[in-house]
């Protein structure tokens, strides 16, 4: 699964890369978890004009009665994502991508789960594939609100989770954020484990478990 990520660095997104129009002021997160709200990219219909937004972590379809079903689709799986009813509509039509500069998995080592800090050789920002979906009620303001695919692990992430964010190669990026884009064969094929050439991953202070604790202590390298 994909239960935490860091987006510190994303005000240094390659704009050019990502499409942006404009680039908001963004305070640095150590430490999204899930209810939060995070940055996306996400790409309109019809002009292509692409936007970073801040939408709320757990994915509300917008048949819900219960806001609180956010709370258990902070993830999608890759290979059911097209079949399942909260999925099935934003996958084909409303796909984001979540820049982060690394996420955290947990390890079990005896008694406690060590958390580790994955990221790119070089530090720079990555993407993630996600979905995104809007709800509305009467009486309630419209929320906006994301989920992060998964898919399963590469040889660097397999020793730590049997889950990995499905991270998408900029390649992609024009293909998943295109609304129109729509055949359910060509999109499954991108959601595929990241190669782990570019990637690194060790271990860091259990102070990150606790999504009250935000700051660069969350990302120091720690004895496992």
């Amino acid at each position: 699964m994909c239960g935490r990520f860091s987006q510190a660095q994303i005000a240094e997104l390659d704009r050019e890369l990502f499409r942006l129009l404009r680039m908001p002021d963004i305070a640095p997160r150590y430490n999204v978890a899930p209810t939060q709200d995070a940055a996306v990219v996400r790409q309109t219909a019809g002009a292509g004009e692409r936007s970073l937004d801040f939408l709320r972590w757990g994915l509300i379809p917008h048949w819900a009665k219960d806001v609180t079903i956010g709370n258990r689709m902070i993830n999608a799986r890759a290979e059911t994502v097209d079949r399942k009813p909260a999925f099935e509509l934003p996958f084909r039509r409303q796909r984001c991508l979540v820049p982060v500069d690394g996420f955290y998995e947990w390890k079990k080592l005896g008694r406690i789960k060590q958390p580790y800090f994955i990221r790119m050789h070089d530090g720079r920002p990555f993407a993630l594939a996600g979905l995104w979906d809007r709800w509305s009620d009467a009486g309630h303001e419209p929320i906006e609100s994301f989920t992060v695919l998964t898919t399963n692990p590469n040889a660097l992430v397999e020793p730590i989770h049997n889950r990995m964010p499905v991270i998408m190669p900029s390649a992609h990026y024009d293909t998943w954020l295109d609304p129109d884009v729509s055949d359910v064969a060509r999109l499954g094929a991108l959601l595929r484990p990241f190669p782990t050439d570019t990637m690194t991953v060790y271990p860091v202070s259990r102070y990150v478990n606790s999504p009250a604790n935000e700051g660069p202590e969350c990302v120091l390298p720690s004895e496992a």
